[in-house]
């Protein structure tokens, strides 16, 4: 995997190498424009929007900017005209040396869009510099019997102006012995030689002194002069002779300070002080001489200081070997600097991009440019990004390179990336350098609000108190900024019976759920509603929930009573046989509780009673009983009060009031008692009265049982054939019935039709009437009938 990846990299790098090698071929048209050396900062050069064919409003607003190779800023360009002005003053001598033409090429850029122009400078050169001789004075020792038109070499002049401003002729003066011929070298450069032209006596004159001028060819020209002295000899008529003429070495530029060069070596056959020789160098340059120097008697050369291939590529050394008579030969010594690679590669970040939306595709991040200033394979460059990266590079013109998105970012996955730029070049070893970029994805409202539930259950207690917080939903952006912002709101119900505005708010920034008014659990146990959050983008992105809220019971409801009703005009009355065995039931109490839960769950109790211990209620059903056998002594009329509790906490409750008369038989008259008292008079008419009444009705009603008793044996003979049995109806009962087998306050065996009154506001229950008017009866007994008869008239059905 590791070879396959490595593969992968070499491709994409010689695909680079070919595309730049491409487009430094095709990228040769540029805009050129000069200027002279030492030219005033802020000239004027040339006005780059007309030259550019673009408006003066166009540079400022598309940022337009010069950029140099070397990074220096030569130029400045003048938004609110288009000039292009100088920034610096400009030395030709020191931008390009020798080099000629002198040119800086430097690349306009404009932004939005992205645009580029390379462009050229060329520096002019003017007569800044005048010839200088490096020695202020030249010894040269003739023998007196040099030959008319001998020569002699001059230590050369140097003039850093190039071309007409260059060095162009030699004068000497006084010249009554010699006169200067110009010497034309193979670089174009010209030397000065002295030719004799009258012949030399040392005993008539030992020393000769002359003056040796440089001119230039500049306007006005510039000149230098040096001090020729010429020391007269005796007769030497060997000179010295080297072993060769040329001597040509390599050495790498990285060689230490001190290192030996080479050695050069000559011969004299001259004896004593003329066959001694001494070395030195000849029409050495400046640059020469800070970096080599000569041993004068051994002729070894040695490295002075150190060499910089990217400076000085080679060396060309005239050495003179003269003996001690004054005659003196040379070679020429040439040194070639290898290079190394030592120069690692750079990256200039010319443009850059920090932040990109994320839907953008193909977005320019940066512009920037590579360079080695090493030579051959050591300046030949490789640059790359990571692979795993959604960026891609491409090569734009020389040494030049744009970054750009290579698809649609997702700022939720990854809202930052680093991008390391690797440049590396193919010397040996391979140096390399990296540039990082930080990129920032900026965020679109591309993800709606998620809910942390998707439906939200919450549990209110009923009777609450207005604004009450009942619970808070909450959902979450994976946006950022105003796209994240979330705004909470209740959505139009379902149901338009439901009054949600009226019961429910919200808080549009945390969503907090409030509870408006009082919630009535008997009135609404539960409601659903659906709530919307909505970022702030554009546009703006919202999703929704379900909201159910359970209103939950208080015991805020006391039982009520359904038999004996106790706003009845008039009492009722129970009926008690003398003979009733204990156990015997009296009345069943019935109540409901509009509640729920615990909070309906009745329970009876005996609060007071006129004969105490003779009657009890059962505590769950409401039952009244006798608790024992009647005696004589027993009062013939009991009044009994009792309580229903529910088991809320508190607990309520309400009281029922049970009239109880004690008979002999069935057959005795009912006698409502009485609440208030009479005058003796009146109650014995009333009593006779209410005694003939009860007589016809006794009588009355016990024909009717009679009857009704033989009706039902029949039927309950054909009933019991066919279905063998009587069973209570079961399923739901009609509208007119009340269903109370499932409070707890009835047992299934007691079932009342109920009837409500007309003409009353209220409602309320005028009676009870038995769903099944039948009896059963396991008495034969005509009393038990007739106490069952006047039973089934208040409204009881026993089964």
């Amino acid at each position: 995997m590791g070879n396959r990846k490595t593969l992968i990299l070499q491709k994409r790098q010689v695909l680079v190498f070919f595309v730049l090698l491409g487009l430094s071929q095709a990228s040769a048209e540029s805009l050129r424009y000069s200027v002279a050396e030492e030219t005033e900062i802020g000239s004027f050069v040339a006005n780059l929007a007309r030259d550019l064919g673009l408006g003066v409003a166009e540079l400022s607003s598309r940022e337009a900017r010069v950029v140099s190779d070397d990074n220096k800023k030569h130029l400045l360009l003048n938004l609110l005209t288009g000039d292009l002005l100088l920034s610096e003053r400009l030395d030709r001598e020191e931008l390009c040396g020798s080099t000629e033409p002198c040119v800086l090429p430097f690349q306009v850029v404009l932004e939005n869009p992205l645009q580029f122009y390379r462009a050229e400078l060329h520096v002019r050169d003017i007569n800044d510099h005048a010839p200088t001789f490096l020695d202020k004075e030249t010894t040269i020792k003739i023998p007196e019997s040099a030959a008319i038109g001998a020569t002699f070499l001059i230590e050369n002049v140097q003039d850093l102006d190039i071309g007409s401003n260059s060095l162009q002729d030699y004068s000497i003066s006084p010249s009554s012995h010699f006169y200067v011929k110009i010497h034309e070298s193979g670089d174009g450069k010209i030397y000065p030689e002295l030719v004799l032209d009258r012949a030399l006596d040392h005993e008539e004159e030992s020393e000769l002194r002359l003056t040796l001028t440089a001119l230039d060819g500049g306007s006005p020209p510039r000149s230098g002069t040096t001090l020729v002295l010429i020391k007269v000899l005796d007769i030497n008529d060997n000179a010295p002779e080297f072993a060769q003429n040329f001597y040509e070495v390599q050495i790498p530029e990285d060689t230490p300070v001190g290192s030996s060069i080479i050695t050069i070596s000559a011969k004299d056959l001259d004896m004593g002080n003329y066959g001694k020789i001494s070395y030195s160098f000849l029409h050495a340059t400046e640059d020469v001489r800070k970096t080599f120097e000569i041993n004068p008697t051994s002729g070894e050369v040695n490295l002075r200081s150190l060499l910089d291939f990217e400076v000085i590529q080679s060396y060309s050394v005239t050495i003179q070997a003269t003996d001690g008579g004054g005659l003196s030969a040379k070679c020429t010594l040439s040194v070639k600097v290898v290079d190394i690679n030592d120069n690692a590669p750079e990256v200039i970040i010319s443009s850059v991009t920090k932040t990109i939306p994320e839907n953008a595709s193909e977005t320019l991040i940066t512009l920037f440019s590579v360079r080695d200033q090493d030579s051959g394979d050591n300046g030949r460059i490789l640059c790359s990004i990571p692979d795993d990266l959604p960026f891609i590079l491409k090569p734009t013109f020389k040494n030049f390179f744009t970054l750009l998105s290579e698809k649609a970012l997702d700022r939720e996955s990854k809202a930052e990336y680093n991008i390391t730029i690797t440049v590396s070049d193919l010397g040996t070893p391979r140096l390399t350098t990296q540039h990082t970029i930080t990129v920032q994805v900026s965020d679109i409202n591309d993800n709606a609000p998620a809910f942390t539930q998707t439906s939200y259950t919450m549990f209110v207690r009923e009777n609450n108190s207005p604004a009450l917080h009942i619970g808070t939903i909450s959902a979450t952006d994976s946006d950022s900024g105003s796209n994240a912002h979330i705004t909470y709101s209740l959505l139009p119900p379902r149901d338009p019976q439901l009054a949600l505005d009226s019961l429910i708010s919200i808080n549009a920034d945390n969503g907090q759920l409030f509870a408006l008014r009082a919630l009535d659990y008997e009135a609404l146990q539960a409601f659903e509603f659906r709530v919307g959050a909505t970022d702030r983008g554009s546009p703006a992105l919202s999703s929704q929930a379900l909201v159910r809220v359970v209103v939950l019971d208080d015991n805020d409801n006391a039982p009520f009573v359904l038999y004996p009703l106790q706003n009845a005009s008039a009492p009722y009355t129970e009926l008690l046989p003398r003979a009733a065995e204990p156990g015997y039931l009296v009345t069943k109490v019935v109540a409901v509780d509009r509640d729920s839960g615990q909070n309906a769950w009745l329970s009876f109790q005996l609060l007071k009673a006129t004969e105490p211990g003779l009657f009890s209620v059962w505590a769950h059903n409401g039952e009244v009983r006798t608790s024992r056998l009647l005696s004589e002594r027993d009062a013939p009329k009991h009044k009994l009060l009792l309580m229903v509790k529910d088991n809320g906490d508190p607990p309520r409750s309400a009281s029922v009031m049970l009239h109880v008369l004690v008979v002999d038989a069935f057959s005795q008259p009912y006698l409502p008692l009485p609440e208030v008292a009479h005058n003796p008079a009146h109650d014995e008419d009333t009593l006779t009265l209410y005694l003939v009444i009860a007589l016809a009705s006794v009588s009355s009603l016990f024909l009717l049982s009679v009857l009704l008793f033989v009706g039902v044996r029949l039927c309950k003979k054909a009933r019991a054939a066919s279905l063998g049995g009587c069973s209570v109806p079961e399923g739901h009962f009609p509208g007119h019935l009340v269903d109370v087998t499932g409070t707890g306050t009835l047992s299934q065996n007691y079932q009342y039709e109920v009837c409500l009154t007309g003409s009353t506001g209220t409602n309320e229950f005028k009676f009870l009437k038995p769903v099944m008017p039948s009896l059963q009866l396991q008495d034969p007994d005509s009393n038990m009938l007739v106490k069952e008869n006047f039973r089934n008239s208040l409204g009881f059905n026993i089964q």
